[in-house]
């Protein structure tokens, strides 16, 4: 004889199983390692990228090339804070373009003197580096009466890397070592233009400079 099992019961026994899952997951849970929470990085503040009154922050591709001389891509307002820092007397800008009138502004204001030597930033095959200008530039970022300075095209690569590159070379530097400097700034852009330039390059007649770098 089958026992018949009434609603309500069927309902009871239901609610009972329901409970015991709840239960047993509960104690399931409180044996699991909680999940680890790592804190977000603070977000890094890009150069060109404005911050509050206080924050220094330099250029694209900053860097210091020798005492008192120092290389970068093109300053942008945000960077004025961080130039004005070093003291510059002048500024070696390698671009054909004129100087932006923000930047005109901000130099003389701090009495730091421009000079401008146009080379035009074209890709290979159609680079052609002009041996002169940077003889000249040469120059001046080696006369100790316009330091501190700042090299600076674009990017900070190419260009300023070529000046900086026969500047090695002057300070006796090997060719492996220049180059792996410019490959620094380069890094997938290198052009073999570059690397064949300032490995032709004659440092013959810079030699009479005389200076602390050389």
């Amino acid at each position: 004889m089958k026992l018949e099992i009434m609603p309500k019961q069927r309902a009871l026994e239901a609610g009972q199983r329901e409970e015991a899952m709840e239960m047993s997951g509960l104690e399931l849970w409180k044996h699991e390692k909680p999940p680890k929470i790592f804190p977000m990085p603070p977000p890094l503040l890009a150069a060109g990228a404005c911050g509050d009154e206080s924050t220094l922050v330099p250029p694209l591709n900053f860097a210091m090339v020798d005492d008192g001389i120092y290389r970068s891509g093109f300053p942008a307002a945000a960077n004025f804070r961080f130039l004005k820092s070093l003291n510059l007397r002048s500024i070696v800008y390698l671009c054909p373009e004129p100087y932006p009138e923000t930047n005109t502004e901000f130099l003389d204001k701090n009495g730091i003197k421009l000079h401008q030597f146009g080379i035009e930033g074209r890709k290979e095959p159609f680079v052609e580096i002009p041996d002169e200008k940077i003889r000249e530039a040469l120059k001046v970022v080696l006369d100790v009466r316009n330091q501190p300075l700042l090299i600076h095209c674009k990017r900070g690569k190419h260009r300023t890397g070529c000046v900086v590159g026969c500047m090695r070379k002057l300070q006796k530097w090997c060719l492996s070592s220049v180059f792996d400097e410019y490959q620094r700034f380069a890094a997938a852009k290198v052009r073999s233009t570059d690397l064949r330039f300032m490995e032709l390059f004659d440092v013959a007649s810079l030699k009479h400079l005389t200076t602390s770098h050389c």
